[in-house]
Order: C-alpha cells, then sequence, then structure tokens
C-alpha cells in the first residue's frame, strides 16, 4: 500500500473520541486564539486589498468569508487563513529541525465543514488531524535545512483536514494528499532577507490549493500515489529518510503547540519576557540604555537574529519587524508590549525604536541551544550611559506546553483582539459559542463570523 493511503486512512478514520479531556479543550482555546487573532486583523492593507479582489473575481458562494459575504470554497479557504495568518500572532509546533503553525489550518477546515453542513464536533475532528499531521510530519520530516518552507508539510495536513471535513472516502483523501503534497513545495527564501507580505499569505495559498486538491480527488482527479517514496518523490528529493507509523497516531499532539503570549515570530516570546523583566526592574531608564545584548539557542538567532536567513537590522516593515529580534526587543523595552500596535508603519519608522534597535546584538550559544525544543531559553544583558547593568532570563511562558493556557488565559488574550470588530457582547456570546461547540453545527460559528465589522450588529 502507497505512505499516501496508510495518512488518507488516519485521516479517514479519525474519531472525535479519541480527543482527550486535555486535548479537547486546548483545541478549543486553539480555536479562539485563532479567530480572535483573525478578527484583529480585518484591516491590514493587504487583508482589504484581497478582500477587494475576492469580490471582484465574484463565485459561487459556498462558505462564509469572515466579515460577511460567501465565496467558492478555495478562496474563503484563502481569505479566512490570510486573516489568521497576517497578524503573526498565532499558535506554533516546535521539533528540533522544524517550526510550523497548525492553526494556519482552521480556515481551510472551516469552509469545507461549512460548506457540507458539517457539525461542530466533525469541525473539531478534522481540525485534529490537520493538527496531527502538521506537527508529525515537521517533527519527522523537517525541509528547512534543505531550503523549503514549512509550508511543504502543511500541504499534507491541510489536504487531511479537508478531505475529511468533506467525509471524503479514502481513496478520494489520498488522491488529494497526492495532488496538494506533490504540487506544494514551496521554497524558504519566502522568509529571508527582506521580508514581503507573501511571509503571511505563503500558508493561506497552501490552503487554497490543498482545498482544491481535495475538490479535484472528489470529482475523480488522481494523483502520483507514491508522492513519498516514489522516484524523485518527496523522500528522495527533499525530505530524506523518515518514518511515520500513521495506523499508530492518535489526536494527540494539540496540547504540544504553543499559543503565543506576544505579536511576533515565536522563537522570540521568551526574549521578549526577558525584556518587560528588566523593563520593571529599579534603575532602568530607556532613554539611557547603550547596548543591548541577547544571547539565546542557535534557531532563533538563525531565523529572527541576524543569523542564516539575513539581517534583522534594517526594518521598514510590519512583515520584516515580527521576524525581527532586535526590533521585538526594542519595541519591548520602549513600550512594554508587543502587540499589534506595535507594528503600525509610523511605529516602525520611529527614530526611537529604530535607534535602539541599532544597538541590538544576538548571539548563538550552543549550551542554551541544546536545551531546544523543549525549552526556548534568552539571556538578556542591558547597559547604562552610567555603566549600570541590568539582566534578565527566561527558558518558557505562559502559553508553553510546560505552562499552558487556560480557558480564561485564553480570553485575556481574545477580548482586545475581537472587542472592536465584534463589540464586547457579541465578542463574548461568540466565545461562549466556541467553548460549546461539539454541541452546535459549525453553521452557527461561520453566521457569527459573518458579522464581524458590521455596523447594525448589537455592539453592546
Amino acid at each position: 500500500m502507497p505512505e499516501v493511503h496508510s495518512l488518507a486512512q488516519f485521516a479517514h478514520d479519525a474519531r472525535f473520541s479519541a480527543l482527550s479531556a486535555d486535548s479537547l479543550e486546548q483545541l478549543r482555546i486553539r480555536v479562539l486564539d485563532t479567530i480572535g487573532v483573525a478578527i484583529a486583523a480585518r484591516d491590514a492593507e493587504p487583508i482589504r486589498a484581497i478582500r477587494g479582489l475576492l469580490a471582484d473575481l465574484g463565485g459561487t458562494p459556498q462558505a462564509t468569508y469572515i466579515g460577511g459575504g460567501a465565496g467558492p470554497l478555495d478562496r474563503v479557504a484563502f481569505y479566512n487563513t490570510a486573516l489568521s495568518r497576517y497578524l503573526d500572532f498565532m499558535d506554533s509546533f516546535l521539533a528540533p529541525g522544524e517550526t510550523n503553525h497548525p492553526s494556519d489550518n482552521l480556515g481551510a477546515v472551516l469552509a469545507a465543514s461549512e460548506s457540507v453542513d458539517g457539525s461542530g464536533r466533525e469541525f473539531l475532528t478534522a481540525l485534529a488531524v490537520s493538527y496531527q499531521v502538521h506537527a508529525r510530519l515537521s517533527e519527522a520530516a523537517p525541509v528547512r535545512a534543505r531550503g523549503f518552507d514549512h509550508t511543504v508539510q502543511g500541504a499534507y495536513a491541510a489536504a487531511a483536514g479537508v478531505s475529511r471535513a468533506l467525509g471524503l472516502s479514502v481513496e478520494h483523501t489520498a488522491q488529494a494528499l497526492a495532488i496538494s503534497g506533490t504540487a506544494n513545495n514551496a521554497l524558504r527564501v519566502t522568509r529571508t532577507g527582506n521580508l514581503s507580505h507573501w511571509k503571511g499569505l505563503a500558508y493561506p495559498n497552501v490552503a487554497k490549493e490543498a482545498t482544491f486538491a481535495a475538490l479535484l480527488a472528489r470529482a475523480g482527479i488522481t494523483g502520483p500515489e507514491l508522492v513519498f517514496e516514489g522516484n524523485k518523490g518527496f523522500r528522495e528529493t527533499i525530505a530524506g529518510p523518515f518514518e511515520v507509523d500513521w495506523a499508530a497516531e492518535g489526536l494527540d499532539v494539540v496540547p504540544r503547540t504553543l499559543v503565543k503570549r506576544h505579536n511576533a515570530e515565536i522563537h522570540s516570546q521568551t526574549a521578549i519576557e526577558a525584556a518587560l523583566d528588566i523593563r520593571s526592574q529599579d534603575g532602568f531608564l530607556a532613554r539611557a540604555i547603550t547596548g543591548v545584548h541577547l544571547r539565546t539557542f542557535a534557531v532563533a538567532h538563525a531565523i529572527i537574529g541576524g543569523g542564516e536567513e539575513g539581517s534583522k537590522q534594517n526594518i521598514r516593515s510590519k512583515e520584516e519587524a515580527d521576524h525581527s529580534l532586535p526590533y521585538l526587543l526594542a519595541a519591548a523595552l520602549l513600550d512594554g508590549a508587543v502587540q499589534p500596535a506595535q507594528f503600525t508603519p509610523e511605529r516602525i519608522l520611529s527614530d526611537d525604536i529604530q535607534d535602539l534597535l541599532a544597538l541590538i546584538t544576538v548571539e548563538p550559544d550552543a549550551a542554551l541551544s541544546a536545551r531546544f525544543p523543549a525549552e526556548m531559553p534568552a539571556e538578556l544583558r542591558v547597559t547604562f550611559a552610567d555603566g549600570s547593568v541590568l539582566e534578565a532570563s527566561e527558558s518558557s511562558y505562559l502559553g508553553f506546553p510546560s505552562d499552558p493556557l487556560d480557558w480564561d488565559g485564553a480570553l485575556e488574550k481574545f477580548r482586545p483582539l475581537a472587542h472592536p470588530g465584534l463589540g464586547i457582547g457579541p465578542a463574548d456570546r461568540l466565545a461562549e459559542l466556541i467553548h460549546s461547540l461539539e454541541t452546535r453545527p459549525v453553521r452557527e460559528l461561520t453566521t457569527a463570523l459573518a458579522r464581524v465589522g458590521g455596523a447594525e450588529q448589537d455592539r453592546s
């Protein structure tokens, strides 16, 4: 049996009952978190441009856009994933050679679930399938070091989740996985050098293409069934040797994912915590800083600290800022927060933050690197004009698997993100709906999301 069939069998056979109580609660938290982040991104310039394009294109209304209106399934998957991805405030999964964002699958799985009038229970099951596939492939078959983007594993994760949500047969699911996995192998240049809008849109594109692959498979189109093990297939060409026994997989990976506390690339979270610690210490005076030095693990240095993926000192855009440790540390030290407000063009280009980020250096440390990914150690040292020094170190934070968010903690992040787009009352009712989603039809959720930003709604 081709390996893709084993993966298809896993996706097809997944059952809601396989979710433990902890996994289910954490999955609800991920849905709440992802939707809150999506609501907060609705007015971003690239998002407005995409929504205008989709309105011009039109198409058969098959699923609901967050914010209202309906469109073709694959385009809704693209747009709603763009919303949840754009702010770079979503969850993450850490593996030694790869980092991904399993919540990137929510937009496509939700659209597919709505299109077949699915239940909340089936939606959550399909989303859990995406989480499991995305995390396990990233763990077993990392591709970053070979020059490919972490969206590569997502091509299988999104196709698996969408196929499960649509209720495809094992055979059709295998074809969807084969098509999506063969066709969507993106380059890591997406996240190196001067970053573009595509940093936040690469996974939405995969979500769109994986959804279309599932629709093609449902219509009878076949793909290369030896996509994993075949001549010039994924293993030979991209990933190298790896094994995943899909018959032995459960739906238990969700509690191993991280929820971001700060609106920044995942590997920066502990460094930001250290900066906020220093800011709270006696003797801190931002205008007197003469130097900032961070020692951290090698992956953080490579991706966002000025290592192999390019300098992080020349920051001019939101995409560059949220992937720059110097910028993020400067924002934390000056503003006491790294939230969406720290990524407006005015704040990014302001003299105080530009001057301070130029004083920040980042150094990888072998001992700290050995503690990753079980920990994300960061040691920060700030010097001042009078010669004084303040120091702080952090290795985890609230939202890390060892210190997970509970529902109340998740609401603390959700409310400031969702209230401006929905109002206090509707946002709180949306949260209540999500917390009982397994007992509700998924269309209740998409109907509520259609009201985001609507002037006519009750905002009390």
